[in-house]
């Protein structure tokens, strides 16, 4: 059965992907590199929901943060003038890796640095009512995705 979450997600995660390389691959590398990347996707939504057990609901992470990690790392094996697949070597590819992995590891501890501050001045969690409700409604007076209730007395309940 086609998902229509992960098709449209997929299709993203593949311009994603090849956003870094756009420049310095060719064609078929950007199909191989966008392709792939939809795949890294899929795999990243499965392995946030299954293995880190984190609650992701649009996917922003897997399409954003894994398929443009992978998609910058492609840019080694792919680029028509250093990549590894055109016979320069591993050079593009190291420095391609290690550009990822520092972005990692500059995201995890700012943002741990960050959340740090918001938790101990405001805190990061709404209550469990509030949550209940809605956010919208809280933080805008209006009830989002409306025409998704699945009861008609649902509305009145939560205002």
């Amino acid at each position: 059965m086609i998902n229509l979450s992960f098709t449209l997600n997929g299709t993203l995660a593949g311009l994603v992907g090849i956003t870094a390389g756009t420049a310095a691959v060719s064609p078929l590398g950007s199909v191989i590199i966008g392709f792939f990347s939809g795949i890294v996707t899929v795999l990243g939504v499965e392995f946030m929901d299954k293995v880190l057990k984190t609650d992701d609901p649009v996917g922003a992470v897997p399409v954003h943060g894994f398929s443009g990690a992978f998609g910058t790392i492609m840019v080694g094996l792919f680029a028509v003038d250093g990549g590894l697949f055109y016979g320069s070597g591993t050079e593009l590819l190291v420095t391609q890796i290690t550009g990822v992995l520092a972005t990692f590891v500059w995201t995890v501890v700012t943002g741990l640095i960050l959340f740090s501050i918001v938790k101990a001045i405001i805190g990061l969690r709404v209550s469990d009512r509030e949550e209940e409700k809605g956010l919208d409604i809280r933080e805008h007076g209006v009830q989002a995705y409306g025409d998704f209730m699945l009861r008609s007395g649902d509305i009145k309940e939560i205002q």
